[in-house]
């Protein structure tokens, strides 16, 4: 059973779950909690709240966490591009469809960044439109524009 633990962060409750292997799961919790988890703090939880602690408040821009990611290989290169996003810049979903060797796969990436179980461990939120416009976020347009908006207030 994946184990879970909920923490605090400055856009809400965040969900950050492990198999065993990794992290395997971080969401901003709207409405009711998933089921299939068991609350617990393993050590590996507890250093993934503190990393994350550290991202909100400035001090971290790059995490340092085993993660258990299942997807497609388009997925898993499409979170590999993400990346490679430095901290604190956005990329267009065009440009990460070129960087994966197919520009015309935006609606793709957009699919694949949607299905990202780690969010800001895998910093979707850095991906915008072509036009710099917020667009498509799981955990709400709002907290990508504050996860945005502390990347460019943090020296990003």
């Amino acid at each position: 059973m994946k184990q879970i633990l909920y923490t605090e962060s400055p856009f809400g409750t965040v969900g950050i779950a492990e198999d065993g292997k990794g992290i395997c799961a971080l969401f901003f919790l709207r409405g009711e909690k998933p089921e299939g988890y068991m609350e617990a703090e393993t050590p590996l939880l507890r250093r993934a709240a503190r990393e994350l602690a550290e991202y909100f408040s400035g001090e971290r821009r790059t995490f340092d966490l085993p993660l258990s990611l299942e997807g497609t290989a388009f997925q898993r290169a499409d979170w590999a591009a993400l990346c490679e996003i430095p901290y604190g810049e956005t990329r267009s979903y065009g440009q990460i469809a070129a960087r994966l060797g197919n520009p015309k796969a935006c609606r793709a990436v957009g699919m694949a960044n949607h299905r990202n179980p780690v969010a800001v461990l895998v910093p979707c939120h850095r991906v915008v439109g072509k036009n710099g416009s917020l667009t498509g976020y799981a955990g709400g347009l709002d907290v990508k524009e504050g996860l945005l908006a502390l990347e460019k207030r943090c020296g990003g």
